[in-house]
């Protein structure tokens, strides 16, 4: 989409009256996913880097299969297993025959500060146009395997 260019004028008399609302709507929408992405990038490394050897003992490869969903339309994000990770999701939740272990939800819970600086770091941007619309990045947000 980009950043909107397009600005409302309004005169009245010699007082010109110019509205950036949807130019300042967009940006913090854009820098709000952005911050997004990044905590979701944070928490699929760390989550694959503490417990990928947990993971492997029990069923299957679950580290591989981490992934993070920003919506555009929620503006929210999803952290989670892939379909392929089945017993991935028995191991994080548990079952009648199995345990929660909650090793996602660990990940996250252990990260909370470091999360805040990443949220931060986007969110402070508000005051700098220029080093907001540096930050935004308008591709689809979701993580694979790729991190």
């Amino acid at each position: 989409m980009g950043l909107p260019k397009s600005v409302t004028k309004i005169k009245k008399g010699n007082v010109e009256f110019v509205s950036n609302v949807d130019r300042v709507n967009y940006t913090l929408n854009e820098l709000t996913r952005a911050a997004l992405r990044d905590v979701g990038k944070f928490i699929c490394n760390k989550f694959r880097n503490k417990y990928y050897g947990i993971f492997k003992r029990k069923k299957g490869k679950v580290g591989r299969y981490t992934q993070y969903w920003v919506r555009k339309k929620e503006c929210d994000l999803q952290v989670g297993l892939k379909p392929f990770a089945f017993y991935g999701g028995f191991q994080e939740l548990g079952s009648s025959k199995t345990k929660k272990l909650g090793l996602l939800q660990k990940t996250v819970e252990e990260n909370i500060d470091q999360i805040r600086l990443i949220q931060g770091k986007y969110l402070s941007a508000i005051e700098d146009e220029n080093r907001a619309v540096g930050l935004i990045d308008e591709k689809e947000y979701e993580g694979g395997t790729d991190g």
